[in-house]
């Protein structure tokens, strides 16, 4: 039996982290096998991807080289963990994937959305996430609670026309695929959230 390949999307300071965590106990309560990783990352070479690609120590990277980049770390981390993980029945929850690429290079940086669109046909082939939870928040909530958190990234330093086209890309792809994403308010208190959540994972759960 193959596993369930559930991601999960957002902005800075979304609260992803928190909500993983809970996600993963919830899985594990009922039984199931889970398996928490990230994107970019989720490997030792997609780690050492990710410093090259969050770091600044390379600013001013060219769009193409970010972009292959992250199917990069993405190749490697669908071959080492993820298809692995999910043909050994475990249930797979990433901290972002390729809908980010699509935000983030796609709408944030403005590559046209075909491009990506053959990397990730040419990267997954059929593989697509079975559930996505988009958490959606105003940018200036985001940045602030991202700023608590320490130095800033190299995309965390983009202004703010950049997240907000970010937003709006996350925000269109989850109105044309309403079968997979699920979209949450998380400019709410952390238990209202966190209510919402485990509504969604018991209906997803009931769907099998």
């Amino acid at each position: 039996m193959t596993g369930r390949f559930i991601t999960v999307e957002g902005g800075e300071g979304a609260g992803k982290t928190t909500q993983l965590a809970f996600l993963r106990e919830s899985l594990e309560r009922v039984g199931h096998r889970v398996l928490l990783t990230r994107e970019p990352g989720g490997t030792p070479l997609g780690e050492a991807i990710r410093t090259l690609l969050l770091g600044h120590r390379h600013d001013g990277m060219a769009l193409a080289t970010e972009t292959l980049l992250m199917f990069a770390a993405r190749a490697e981390h669908l071959e080492r963990v993820i298809r692995p993980a999910l043909a050994a029945g475990c249930w797979v929850l990433c901290d972002r994937f390729t809908d980010a690429t699509y935000a983030y290079q796609g709408g944030g940086r403005g590559l046209p959305a075909a491009r990506i669109a053959v990397l990730e046909d040419w990267v997954q082939g059929s593989l697509r996430p079975d559930w996505t939870l988009l958490f959606d928040l105003p940018i200036e909530v985001g940045l602030a609670r991202a700023g608590r958190r320490g130095a800033a990234d190299r995309f965390e330093r983009e202004d703010w026309a950049f997240f907000e086209r970010v937003r709006a890309t996350y925000l269109e792809r989850a109105g044309r695929e309403p079968d997979r994403y699920r979209v949450v308010d998380a400019d709410r208190p952390m238990a209202t959230v966190r209510a919402e959540v485990e509504t969604l994972l018991a209906g997803w759960l009931e769907r099998g």
